[in-house]
């Protein structure tokens, strides 16, 4: 393919952790800008300039080589010296960096000019600590107070930042080849003498600080072949997930490159070993944890890397709300929505602290626990989190149900709250048909069915620990709310539900792909799917690059805006799922194979956050939407689960099962699965298409644990995404 779509602006990014490193091309942080070296939501280095002699360098190639290093290659301009002039284009510069906690950044400069030169090379640093919700809003104000030194013995330059309690400190440590560095009007500078052929090199150190809390550096200079630990670690990575072959390249690169995006998403949590994580959310701006995020990736992830799962109950667990604080929306039993770090949320500017303005995370946080131990297996999952899933059952009764209706609303109570607190949480993200802004407290459609389907799991839970009256309690409850809804929101005319009912009860019928969620939820009869599936094939929902948002009838449509118009991977890979379970195979595999034609436009295969909602024609491309992120971790696990809704995998480890029911489309005529786990089973499966039947072959493990079972309907939780 000729033409590849790049997402948002040319730059280079690395990070690992929450350390996270945004430059030009040429690796230069421009000011004003919202580039620069953010740490902990704070960001540090907001310039950085390299010169000769006041020369700036031109740039040749640059890019990351991986999630957490980058090489840039660049040359010199012409500039005079004491010596002479130094001609254009013969001396060569390569900038290497790689972020590991800290940042090591090296510069190796080389003479081809046949003659000795000697010239000063300054790196002029600038940092500004800005807060990231304020670079992004591009409204900084300066609270505290910046200070800066220099420490010749030691060669370091320091500086820090405090407001009150809060302070923030970088420290960068040079290590020239040659004489020593000298510092003077906020640059750097380091004389190179270099005879023909020569060259010279110096490392960066930046330590960055979190009060007291160091973080360190990587000593070792990057391609030295001694930086081993984050290398190791992705190695070990690569190992431990789902791999797969298939002859169709395209997915292939898809799925491989989400299996690096999620790599590079990892946020390690502290006091665990090096392999437990929790994913974050997306770069530049959601470097952090977030809830319906964590749960959602972890539901995609299921067959790739449950640690992911088992990390996302631990860190959320630990965080759910005890008491009701109104300024972060927060209720006892609730399930946050965002943490923070920064100096805004240290002073309680923001409410993120975290902030608990989600109405979706409770239940999928249930969702979630009850796919894990399907998944895995492991019953102490269930011991380990029985007392936070009963607080999110309080809470979906008490709290998420305001007015006791038997649906689920919301509607902030906070002065800094979100407007909207499902995954479409735009402020214009769910109208009036006319396009008027819905009045809360809102019932959105997608909530009834996260918490019918977390009811039921939480039944075959308190079955699983013998509590068979709890059971059949909540089975009695989904039922009645099954009834409810079906009775509430639907129109048997236009043949969908309804997208919310607003503050006065009355149904809003907007199309918008919400209604695709209620079949992976199981809360529609199978009577009535295929209306809700042949609605949302329709023109207007349908791009031919995947469902949009909002029907492009409505008033509000706009294929260029963030939830009225544009394009999500995940969800439509949710909508595919939910298609599968009613058996629309042949639908499921067409939003499949849409968004894997769309990555494959994308540079490196990658799928962003979303993209334009336009109309696929024979001539196009997906088009970018600006401010995208990328990588993101729901558009990175997005092949992971349109791969096992196609193949209809759901696993009963507990049981020592795998069920499938394979279905591949012809432009997937053949995969295997390498590296799946089963509890403590490694399976490798291979499926293939045999005329319009997929069969499959176990060539690795126990082939009587993989078992043929169709994909359940109706109220059969067994189909459901992560469940067996």
């Amino acid at each position: 393919m000729a033409f590849k779509v790049q997402v948002g602006p040319p730059q280079i990014s690395i990070h690992q952790g929450q350390t996270v490193l945004i430059t030009e091309q040429d690796g230069q942080i421009n000011w004003p800008s919202d580039k620069g070296l953010y740490f902990l939501d704070t960001r540090i280095i907001s310039s950085w300039s390299l010169y000769a002699n006041g020369e700036p360098w031109d740039l040749l190639n640059g890019g990351a080589i991986s999630y957490y290093g980058a090489r840039i290659f660049q040359t010199n301009r012409a500039f005079l010296t004491e010596e002479g002039p130094i001609a254009a284009r013969t001396l060569g510069l390569t900038l290497s960096r790689h972020v590991d906690g800290g940042v090591h950044e090296d510069i190796d400069i080389s003479n081809h000019s046949g003659k000795a030169v000697r010239f000063n090379l300054e790196v002029a640093l600038r940092g500004d600590f800005a807060d990231i919700f304020e670079v992004k809003s591009n409204r900084i104000v300066r609270r505290g107070r910046i200070a800066s030194s220099w420490n010749e013995g030691r060669q370091q330059w320091r500086l820090s930042y405090r407001n009150r309690d809060f302070s923030r400190e970088v420290v960068v440590t040079s290590k020239p080849t040659g004489a020593r560095t000298v510092y003077a009007n906020g640059r750097l500078t380091f004389e190179v003498s270099l005879n023909p052929d020569e060259t010279w090199h110096a490392c960066l150190l930046y330590d960055l600080f979190d009060g007291d809390r160091k973080y360190p550096a990587p000593h070792e200079c990057l391609g030295s072949g001694k930086e081993t630990k984050l290398s190791d670690s992705l190695e070990a990575w690569r190992r431990t997930v789902l791999k797969i072959r298939t002859s169709n390249e395209e997915f292939y690169r898809s799925f491989t490159q989400g299996v690096a995006d999620m790599a590079a998403l990892r946020l390690p949590i502290v006091g665990t070993d090096h392999m437990t994580f929790i994913p974050a959310a997306g770069l530049p701006w959601f470097v952090a944890l977030f809830g319906r995020d964590t749960l959602i990736v972890s539901l995609q992830t299921m067959l790739v890397y449950p640690e992911f799962a088992r990390g996302a109950l631990d860190v959320l667990g630990a965080h759910q709300a005890q008491e009701r604080d109104d300024y972060r929306d927060a209720e006892p039993g609730k399930i946050l929505h965002e943490l923070r770090y920064g100096e805004l949320a240290h002073f309680r500017l923001i409410p993120h602290t975290p902030y608990y303005g989600t109405a979706d995370a409770t239940p999928l946080y249930l969702i979630a626990l009850h796919a894990a131990w399907r998944a895995t297996g492991d019953a102490s999952l269930i011991e380990r989190h029985l007392r936070t899933a009963e607080g999110c059952l309080s809470w979906i009764d008490k709290y998420g149900d305001r007015d006791g209706d038997g649906f689920q609303e919301y509607e902030t109570r906070s002065t800094a709250g979100y407007e909207n607190m499902a995954w479409k949480d735009s402020g214009d993200s769910v109208m009036y048909e006319d396009g008027t802004v819905v009045k809360g407290p809102k019932a959105l459609c997608e909530l009834q069915g996260y918490v019918y389907d977390a009811w039921l799991r939480m039944a075959e839970i308190y079955d699983q620990i013998g509590r068979h009256d709890a059971a059949r309690h909540l089975r009695g409850r989904a039922a009645s709310l099954f009834r409810k809804f079906n009775e509430e929101f639907w129109n048997e005319s236009l043949g969908i539900y309804a997208y919310t009912l607003d503050g006065d009860k009355k149904p809003v019928f907007s199309l918008a792909s919400n209604i695709g969620h209620l079949l992976w939820s199981g809360i529609v009869p199978k009577e009535r799917a295929g209306r809700v599936v042949a609605r949302l094939m329709q023109a207007d929902m349908w791009s031919g690059w995947g469902i949009r948002t909002l029907s492009a009838l409505h008033k509000s449509f706009n294929p260029y805006n963030y939830q009225t118009g544009a394009v999500w991977p995940h969800d439509n890979a949710i909508i595919a799922a939910g298609f599968r379970r009613y058996g629309y195979a042949a639908e499921a595999a067409a939003v499949a194979r849409s968004i894997s034609d769309a990555a494959s436009h994308f540079l490196t295969n990658q799928l962003p956050e979303l993209y334009a909602g336009l109309q696929r024609t024979e001539d196009n491309f997906p088009v970018q939407y600006v401010g995208a992120n990328v990588p993101q971790a729901w558009a990175a696990g997005t092949p992971f689960i349109l791969l096992q809704t196609m193949l209809g995998i759901r696993p009963n480890a507990p049981k020592g099962e795998l069920y499938v029911d394979p279905s591949l489309p012809d432009w997937l005529p053949d995969v295997t699965l390498i590296d799946l786990r089963l509890g403590r089973k490694v399976l490798d499966i291979r499926f293939w298409r045999d005329g319009a039947d997929t069969r499959f072959q176990v060539t690795r493990g126990d082939p009587a644990c993989v078992v043929l079972r169709p994909i359940g309907e109706g109220l059969d939780i067994e189909a459901h995404l992560g469940g067996a």
